[in-house]
C-alpha cells in the first residue's frame, strides 16, 4: 500500500486578518513590551546576583530605581500576555502551511519560530506565576527564567531579521504591502487592534496597582496588595517560614565582625544615634510600597568595627535556611547614608514577621536583599 502526501493543505483558512499587516501591527507592541521586560529583568538579575567585579559599582541611587524598573518588568510582562495571544491568533494558520518544509532554510526558520513561541509562552506564564509565588515545577525558577530570557531574545532577533522584508513592507498604513491589501479589511483590522489595546490596558491597569500606589483602587487582579500587611507593609517571608521565633531571640546580640569586632544588645543599638528614612520595599514579584524606617546607619557600625570608607558588608540572618540567608552588600550600598540597620517601621518596633529585632533597609535594592532577623554584620 502506497502512501502519498495530499496535493494541497490539509486545512484551508478563509477568515480575514491573518495577514502580515495585522501581524506587524501587533508585533511592534509585543516586541516593545518584551524588550522592556527583558532589559528590566536582566537588571533585576544582576542586582540580585552581582558578579564580584560588578558588586562595588552597583548604584544605590536613585533610591526608587528598583521600584521603577521592577514595576516596569511586571507591567510589561503582564501586558505582553494578551499581545502574544493576539499575535498567535493572527499567525497560527501558517502552522498549516503546505508543504510543511520547502527547504533546509525553511525548516530552520520554522524551528526558530517554534523556539520563539515556546520561549515566549514559558517566560510570560512562569513570570506570571512567580508574581503569585506559585512554583509548580521541579526546577529553580530564577536561573531558568533568566537563561530562557536570553533564548527568547536570540530567537526574537533572528525572527525579526528573517521577516524584516515583510515587516518593512507592512510597517505603516502607507507601506506598499499594506496598501495592496483589500480596503474592506481596514475597518475590521482597526476594530481588532482596538480590542487588543483595550485588553492590554485592562489587564495592566487592574494589576499594576501593586507597584503604583496611586492606581491601588483599580487593582482587581494583582496578586499582592500593598495596602495590606503587618505595620502597613506586606510580608513575603514570615518568621514561621524562616523558623525564627521570639524564644530563639531571647538572648539576641548583634555581632559586628572586623578589625575591631564587638557585640551590641538591642538596648545598646537603640542608644546609638538613630536616623529616619523613607524608602520603598520593592520585591521581585512586582509589588512595592514606601515605608518610614528608623535605625542605625550601617556605615557607622562598619566604621566602629574598623571598616574604612570603602568597606563592604556581609549580612547574616538568623533564619535557619534560605537562598538569601547570607547577603553581600557592595561598597556604594554599605556606605550610603540611607542604608540602615532598621529597628522601627512606621513608628513602631519591628514586628517579628518584618525582621525583629533588626533588619536591613537600603535604597535601590531588591526586597530579597533587605535582610531580616540580622544576627551578624561583617566588614568585607
Amino acid at each position: 500500500m502506497r502512501f502519498t502526501l495530499p496535493s494541497g493543505p490539509p486545512v484551508t483558512f478563509k477568515a480575514r486578518l491573518h495577514d502580515a499587516r495585522t501581524a506587524t501591527a501587533i508585533g511592534r507592541w509585543l516586541g516593545l513590551a518584551m524588550a522592556v521586560c527583558f532589559a528590566t529583568g536582566v537588571l533585576s538579575h544582576y542586582l540580585q546576583h552581582p558578579p564580584g567585579w560588578l558588586a562595588d559599582s552597583l548604584p544605590s541611587r536613585p533610591y526608587w530605581g528598583y521600584r521603577l524598573t521592577q514595576g516596569l518588568h511586571a507591567a510589561s510582562g503582564i501586558a505582553a500576555i494578551p499581545l502574544l495571544l493576539a499575535k498567535l491568533w493572527v499567525v497560527y494558520p501558517r502552522l498549516f502551511a503546505w508543504p510543511p518544509v520547502r527547504s533546509v532554510l525553511h525548516a530552520l526558520e520554522r524551528i526558530s519560530v517554534a523556539v520563539l513561541v515556546a520561549a515566549g509562552l514559558f517566560e510570560l506564564f512562569t513570570g506570571l506565576l512567580n508574581t503569585f509565588q506559585w512554583y509548580p515545577w521541579p526546577f529553580n525558577f530564577v536561573p531558568v527564567h533568566y537563561a530562557v530570557g536570553w533564548i527568547l531574545l536570540g530567537s526574537l532577533l533572528l525572527h525579526v531579521a528573517v521577516q524584516w522584508p515583510k515587516i518593512r513592507d507592512h510597517f505603516t498604513r502607507r507601506s506598499p504591502g499594506t496598501l495592496a491589501l483589500p480596503d474592506a479589511d481596514g475597518p475590521d483590522r482597526r476594530q481588532l487592534l482596538l480590542g487588543v489595546t483595550a485588553a492590554v490596558g485592562a489587564v495592566t491597569l487592574t494589576t499594576i496597582g501593586q507597584s503604583v500606589t496611586a492606581l491601588g483602587p483599580l487593582e482587581l487582579f494583582g496578586p499582592r496588595s500593598s495596602a495590606h500587611g503587618a505595620q502597613g507593609l506586606p510580608v513575603n517571608r514570615t518568621a514561621a517560614a524562616a523558623r525564627v521565633s521570639e524564644a530563639s531571640l531571647a538572648d539576641w546580640r548583634l555581632t559586628v565582625d572586623g578589625p575591631r569586632p564587638y557585640t551590641l544588645t538591642l538596648d545598646e543599638l537603640r542608644a546609638m544615634p538613630q536616623y529616619e528614612v523613607t524608602l520603598p520595599i520593592a520585591c521581585v514579584e512586582g509589588w512595592s510600597k514606601s515605608a518610614h524606617w528608623t535605625g542605625v546607619r550601617v556605615r557607622d557600625l562598619l566604621e566602629r568595627a574598623g571598616g574604612g570608607p570603602g568597606a563592604r558588608a556581609r549580612v547574616v540572618s538568623l533564619e535557619a535556611a534560605g537562598a538569601y540567608r547570607v547577603m553581600e552588600m557592595g561598597r556604594l550600598y554599605a556606605q550610603d547614608p540611607l542604608t540602615l540597620l532598621a529597628l522601627r517601621l512606621n513608628g513602631e518596633v519591628l514586628s517579628l514577621d518584618h525582621g525583629y529585632p533588626a533588619r536591613i533597609i537600603a535604597p535601590n535594592r531588591p526586597g530579597v536583599l533587605q535582610t531580616k532577623w540580622v544576627g551578624r554584620l561583617e566588614v568585607a
